[in-house]
């Protein structure tokens, strides 16, 4: 995975550096009986291939589903012949359910299970919201479909809630960053692909009050989804536990400073969510307006503006991918401060010009938001340690803010205008854009040890996995080692 040098055995000891003798003892040898290490903390890129490409699935589950949102959203102003604050209602019952799962069943499932029984739960949960779309669509009820869309995204908040920081711990954490950002790549195409195939197949050939399509979509997704909880079911799923990550943070600690402290003063993490939160609102505040600010804008109709608004996502997947790519060779909070940087000016673009120059601002503003989540998700959890599943519960829980600010988008749209709408998101925009300029000049040293780390690789010359629990030869190393120092500071 890019990774070629051999490292001396002097420069595995230095990925490790503790306090004392016992605190060492005490981390390998008793935390493996009495907290619950499994060894997870160097997988190496070979271990983790498979389970990440399964989890990977789910990120296209999600994607297609949010895909689907924002065409709904669209249609059912038509069909329904509600205002576009109330079709943001939408939005609030989706994300609403980010705010509620999180912090409650989806967290405790999987600090209490572990991620594969979150998966199924999840998909279990989102296979049943799919189904509750057919006596919406019957009945041609909105509320029946805000009811629907509260079960699908409780579903998918708690998949999110496991697949998230999974993808995150699953490998060497010095890939973290590259590998959520590729496997939100596949979220992505999952958006794109959705609303080209509403359009053209789904519902195609229907009338503008004609819900039936949106009945059978809904059962063929609910039928996929109980499938691959079976699937998941029997799938090998390694258990990366928080004893795991605590223990990979205490052998980063040389690299990063790493000071274990108690959940309050994890005062990154608290930043992150405040980021997330006001990234997601604003992300989906422009995602659920983008067809008719192309139609105010551009003066087009609506399956053109859908056209546009395809254009866009595929613009955000190819993001995603070329963000990936740069994490091979940029660190990724530099990536971070660039593409914010970029969505604030496109989006105060998109608010000044009209036509297809303001389409394709917005447009824009697509591209960069493609790397932001992932991001802000890996760098709000890197060093949390035994808080690592809860902190990423909170991050997850953080997405609810995509149920406000469509709502306040619609609002002002009704108010004015479509391109002054855009004002909203923009605000948001701004309170995220403050997160990376905090992460560049406060945690850059941790950030970049944890980028730096070796953890995962293989030592060729002594023939083990550096980090590995198991290897005793390099536990006894560290142990003379930090001996060694502790005789040399009396």
């Amino acid at each position: 995975m890019g990774y070629k040098e051999e490292p001396e055995i002097a420069d595995v000891l230095q990925q490790r550096r503790p306090s004392n003798v016992e605190a060492m003892q005490q981390l390998h040898r008793k935390s493996v009986s009495n907290k619950g290490l499994t060894g997870a903390s160097a997988l190496t890129v070979k271990q983790s291939i498979v389970p990440i490409t399964l989890v990977t699935v789910l990120f296209f589950l999600w994607g297609f589903a949010y895909g689907l949102l924002d065409v709904l959203n669209a249609k059912f102003q038509t069909s329904l012949n509600i205002t576009a604050a109330r079709a943001g209602g939408l939005q609030g019952a989706y994300f609403g359910a980010y705010f509620i799962g999180p912090l409650t069943y989806s967290g405790w499932i999987v600090r209490k299970f572990g991620y594969r029984w979150t998966f199924i739960a999840g998909l279990s949960i989102y296979g049943v919201g799919a189904l509750m779309f057919w006596p919406s669509a019957v009945y041609r009820s909105f509320g029946g479909f805000c009811g629907a869309l509260f079960i699908v995204g409780s579903g998918l908040s708690t998949l999110e809630t496991s697949a998230n920081p999974f993808i995150a711990t699953c490998g060497p954490p010095r890939l973290s960053e590259f590998r959520l950002e590729l496997s939100q790549s596949f979220q992505a195409v999952g958006s794109v692909i959705a609303p080209l195939l509403a359009s053209r197949v789904f519902f195609k050939k229907v009338g503008d009050t004609d819900l039936t399509n949106v009945q059978w979509t809904y059962l063929g997704i609910a039928v996929f989804v109980f499938l691959l909880a079976v699937v998941f079911f029997f799938s090998p799923i390694p258990e990366v536990t928080d004893a795991d990550m605590a223990l990979q943070a205490e052998q980063c600690s040389d690299l990063t400073g790493y000071v274990d402290k108690p959940l309050r003063k994890q005062y990154k993490l608290f930043f992150g969510v405040a980021a997330q939160f006001c990234y997601v609102g604003s992300q989906v505040g422009v995602a659920s307006q983008f067809i008719r600010y192309s139609e105010e804008s551009a003066g087009i109709t609506e399956s053109q503006a859908s056209d546009r608004y395809a254009i866009g996502q595929s613009l955000f997947a190819i993001g995603r991918f070329a963000a990936a790519g740069l994490f091979m060779f940029i660190k990724p909070r530099w990536v971070l401060l660039v593409f914010m940087t970029a969505i604030m000016i496109f989006i105060a673009l998109s608010m000044g010009l009209s036509g297809e120059a303001g389409v394709a601002m917005l447009s824009l503003v697509l591209f960069f938001e493609s790397c932001i989540f992932p991001t802000i998700f890996t760098l709000a959890i890197r060093g949390l340690g035994r808080h690592t599943k809860r902190g990423s519960s909170w991050i997850v829980a953080s997405v609810c803010g995509g149920a406000f600010f469509p709502a306040m988008t619609g609002m002002a749209a009704d108010a004015s205008d479509y391109h002054k709408a855009m004002g909203v998101p923009l605000a948001g925009f701004a309170v995220a854009f403050a997160f990376p300029i905090y992460l560049n000049t406060l945690c850059a040293k941790e950030l970049d040890g944890f980028r730096d780390t070796k953890i995962g690789y293989h030592d060729e010359r002594r023939g083990t996995v550096i980090g590995d629990i198991n290897d005793e030869a390099e536990i006894e190393a560290m142990e003379k080692r930090a001996a060694s120092r502790d005789m040399g500071k009396v």
